[in-house]
């Protein structure tokens, strides 16, 4: 009865679109109007809240955001379902695809690896390995932690590289693939926030002018109020060595460590990895291949970034493009793996080249999602949601000036979370909060943080983000599961940096309200384990 109740919520919910767009087809011209009466309104983030909510209440992922992509062309042209039809396609999504075609090649190129590494038995040796090496599931879900630090250059490439890499581990451990793709997901965004050489501190760089600070030195001073990235890695490491979780996340946890079952519900998406591997296969044959991919993927983000024209490492990150970039060395750390494996005698030349329609295979919902997501991120710029944004935060600073950090997080992370983006948000917000405090003011420098933050935070909840899809696909958790177990981890982090930040506007130090916020963090963690130690798994 649950099935039916949910499909006929989605059959009810199309109809209704096409029924409106049926019945104002002979009101339609064929011709848009220049500006849409929505733009710039709050109708303007109507469209991904529409599909996130149809997500998290049905669990299909695909329809929800299709349904959000219509509703916002719908708007775009104020009803109109022929201009609508041309809006979807043309500046949905064919603009999507094409704009994150170089994401589509690395995805690929990274599921081919995978698949090669699987087939090679590398992967297999290195899940025997931990099993020695690492006893226990605490020690597994650190060591996904610390890989995840280490590799804080891109939140793409950290999303898949320590996916790739660490799920043998944890499914050896019974760690669920929705904790396992929180993991990755916690480690991803919010450490790239933090690192001053990464390609997210070279994007913040682009949009400080005319503060008084060069980019980078307004960004490494940002960091320590960017309490929502600092918090959630307290927060990972407390319910890590607390050994407890709450939410639905504990279900799925309990599944595991009972059942042997990782996935709770959706593993029909995902083949058993280890089918067909050669036995033969050694630790060397997974740590050289990503050490490859590692090494040449910065080599080409600092190609890109112009780097080898004479521009120096900082200004090379600042100028490279990512979804150049990453394809560039993907491609090029293929082709030596397969040359090393052939070599190494562990695959064949046939079996290799199998293997790369078997990881494009593997990658296809992460594309699908991502595409839907980015035309829907799309929908939601033509409808002026920055312009709308913008008023909001001008209205608010004029009456709200003492609690500014705190409402330029939340107007953040909103945004975020209805966009999809942080780069987007950010984009929007940093040129705007900058216009809001003095050049050389301990204010300046918490307001860009909050905005940071808040971004962050929004990405890291939304489920049209392109980091939680990366997140989905490299632990292969299926989606929703791994945002609905997510979502009440991620709030209980915002919560409580929006407390900090209320706090940051009248007591202006870090060293000050980092501590404070690192023990409200531990405090609401023993706090949350009393209140759910008695609730059984549902």
């Amino acid at each position: 009865m649950k099935i039916f109740n949910k499909k006929t919520l989605l059959s009810l919910v199309v109809t209704l679109l096409l029924t409106m767009g049926t019945a104002m087809v002979a009101f339609a011209t064929g011709e848009e109007a220049p500006v849409s009466n929505y733009f710039a309104t709050f109708w303007a983030m109507i469209p991904p809240l529409v599909a996130i909510a149809l997500a998290l209440i049905t669990k299909e992922v695909y329809s929800s955001l299709f349904i959000g992509i219509v509703l916002g062309g719908l708007l775009v042209v104020n009803w109109n379902p022929v201009g609508a039809l041309d809006k979807v396609i043309n500046d949905g999504l064919i603009a999507a695809v094409s704009g994150t075609a170089g994401i589509f090649i690395f995805l690929v190129i990274l599921g081919a690896m995978v698949a090669l590494i699987n087939k090679a038995g590398g992967s297999a040796a290195f899940g025997r390995w931990a099993e020695k090496n690492i006893k226990s599931r605490v020690g597994a879900m650190f060591a996904t932690f610390i890989l995840g630090i280490l590799i804080f250059i891109d939140d793409y490439f950290n999303c898949l590289t320590v996916g790739s890499v660490m799920r043998p581990v944890t499914d050896r451990h019974n760690i669920s693939r929705a904790k396992f793709a929180y993991l990755i997901d916690a480690t991803a965004a919010p450490i790239c926030m933090i690192a001053p050489v990464s390609s997210w501190a070279a994007a913040v760089s682009e949009f400080t002018e005319g503060t008084g600070y060069s980019g980078i030195e307004l960004f490494v001073r940002a960091i320590p109020y960017n309490f929502y990235s600092l918090l959630t890695l307290v927060f990972i490491v407390a319910i890590v060595l607390m050994k407890f979780d709450y939410g639905p996340m504990k279900l799925h946890e309990f599944n595991a460590m009972t059942k042997g079952d990782l996935f709770t519900s959706g593993k029909e998406e995902f083949p058993d990895a280890d089918e067909g591997a050669n036995p033969k296969g050694k630790v060397i044959d997974l740590i050289l291949p990503v050490i490859i991919l590692v090494v040449i993927s910065i080599i080409g983000l600092l190609y890109v970034g112009g780097f080898f024209s004479g521009e120096t490492f900082i200004d090379a990150f600042g100028n490279t493009d990512a979804t150049v970039g990453l394809p560039w060395g993907a491609i090029v750390a293929l082709i030596v793996t397969i040359i090393y494996l052939i070599a190494r005698r562990v695959i064949t030349f046939k079996e290799a080249m199998e293997c790369i329609p078997k990881g494009f295979n593997a990658m296809v919902p992460a594309i699908l999602i991502l595409t839907f997501a980015t035309a829907l991120k799309n929908m939601t710029g033509l409808l002026g949601a920055a312009e709308f944004v913008e008023a909001l935060m001008e209205s608010a600073a004029a009456g709200l000036a003492g609690f500014l950090p705190a409402i330029i997080f939340l107007v953040a992370c909103v945004l975020a979370f209805a966009t999809g983006t942080s780069w987007g948000t950010f984009g929007i917000l940093i040129p705007i909060v900058t216009a809001m405090f003095p050049g050389d003011s301990e204010l300046l420098i918490i307001g860009v943080s909050a905005c940071l933050a808040g971004a962050v935070c929004g990405d890291h909840c939304s489920p049209i983000s392109d980091t939680t899809i990366m997140s989905s696909a490299g632990s292969q958790s299926n989606h929703v599961n791994h945002v609905s177990t997510q979502l009440p981890y991620a709030i209980t982090v915002a919560l409580i940096s929006f407390v900090v930040y209320l706090l940051a506007a009248f007591i202006q130090n870090a060293w000050v309200l980092l501590p404070v916020g690192i023990v409200l963090t531990v405090a609401t963690l023993f706090v949350m384990k009393a209140i759910t130690k008695n609730q059984t798994v549902q």
